[in-house]
C-alpha cells in the first residue's frame, strides 16, 4: 500500500489562506484519484485547511510546532526545517496503516492517479525515482514535460519503501532538520545504504508554479536575487524558453492528474 505524506505550511506564514486552502484542495483531489483504493494519505499542518473535499483514507495530523520565519528572503532554512519536521511527523504516523511504500508530495502539486496500482504490482521494489515528469504554471493552457531531473526541482519527487526512510526509535522531532529527507538528497542517501531506486516507468507528477503561494521558484524572489544585467536576461530567456518547448494541456493529462485552475 502507499502512504502519500502532504506537509502544510502553517496560515500564519501564508499571505493568503484562501489560495492555500484552493491550492491543496486540488493536491488532495489528485491524490485521492487513484485507480485502486491501496493508498492512504497523511497531512501534517498546524490548522487545517478550508475545504469541502473529504475522503476516508485522508488523516489530518495537527501540530503545534514552532512558526517559521515569515519574510521575502532566499533565506528558507526555518520554513524548510518546519517542512521536514511536519514529514517526519507524518512518518511516525504512517506506522499505524502499515504501508510499503511512502511518497512526500507538496501541498500544491498534482500527481498521476496511477501511482497507488504501481505500487501494488511492485510491492517489493525499493522504489522509484521521478525522474520525468511536468511543470505547469498556474493559469497557463500549456505545460512543460520535463524529461529528466524532474525530481531535482519537484520536491514531489520520489516513491521509497517505507522501512528505508522510517525514523529508528531514537529519533526524536527536536533532531530533525531542514535535511532530513530533502528531496534534493533522498537518491544519495539510499545510494549511500546500499539501495537503488528504479525510474518511475511514466510521468508521475505536476510541478505548479507561480500560482502565489510556493516557497520558492517565485519570479520576483528569483529575479531579486540576480545582480547583473546577464544574470537576468539569462532568467528571461529560459523563462521563454520553457513556453517554446512547452505543448499544450491535454483533457486526458487534466484527468489522469486532477488539474484544474484555481487563481
Amino acid at each position: 500500500m502507499l502512504c502519500f505524506i502532504i506537509p502544510i505550511k502553517s496560515a500564519q506564514i501564508s499571505s493568503s489562506w484562501e489560495l492555500v486552502s484552493k491550492l491543496f484542495e486540488r493536491t488532495i483531489k489528485s491524490v485521492c484519484n487513484q485507480t485502486i483504493p491501496n493508498f492512504r494519505v497523511i497531512v501534517v499542518c498546524h490548522e487545517r485547511p478550508n475545504l469541502e473535499f473529504t475522503h476516508p483514507n485522508i488523516t489530518y495530523v495537527e501540530v503545534d510546532l514552532p512558526i517559521p520565519i515569515r519574510k521575502d528572503s532566499i533565506d528558507h532554512s526555518s520554513r524548510r526545517t518546519d517542512k521536514q519536521k511536519k514529514v517526519f511527523i507524518g512518518l511516525i504516523h504512517a506506522r499505524q496503516f502499515n504501508p510499503t511504500h511512502i511518497m512526500f508530495v507538496d501541498a500544491d502539486d498534482c500527481v498521476s492517479k496511477h501511482l497507488a496500482e504501481l505500487v501494488k504490482q511492485n510491492t517489493n521494489s525499493n522504489g522509484w525515482i521521478l525522474r520525468r515528469g511536468y511543470e505547469y504554471k498556474e493559469g497557463s493552457k500549456l505545460i512543460l514535460h520535463r524529461r529528466k531531473e524532474f525530481h531535482q526541482k519537484c520536491g514531489t519527487g520520489y516513491i521509497v519503501r517505507h522501512d528505508l526512510v522510517a525514523p529508528d526509535e531514537h529519533m526524536k522531532l527536536e533532531d530533525i532538520g531542514q535535511e532530513f529527507l530533502f528531496h534534493q538528497c533522498i537518491e544519495g542517501v539510499m545510494r549511500k545504504q546500499g539501495y537503488s531506486l528504479e525510474d518511475l516507468p511514466f510521468e508521475g507528477a505536476v510541478y505548479i508554479t507561480e500560482n502565489g503561494a510556493n516557497m520558492t521558484n517565485q519570479k520576483d524572489l528569483h529575479l531579486k536575487m540576480l545582480n547583473h544585467s546577464y544574470e537576468k536576461l539569462l532568467f528571461y530567456v529560459r523563462r521563454y524558453g520553457k513556453l517554446f518547448f512547452s505543448r499544450p494541456l491535454t483533457n486526458s493529462m487534466r484527468e489522469e492528474f486532477g488539474i484544474y485552475d484555481v487563481c
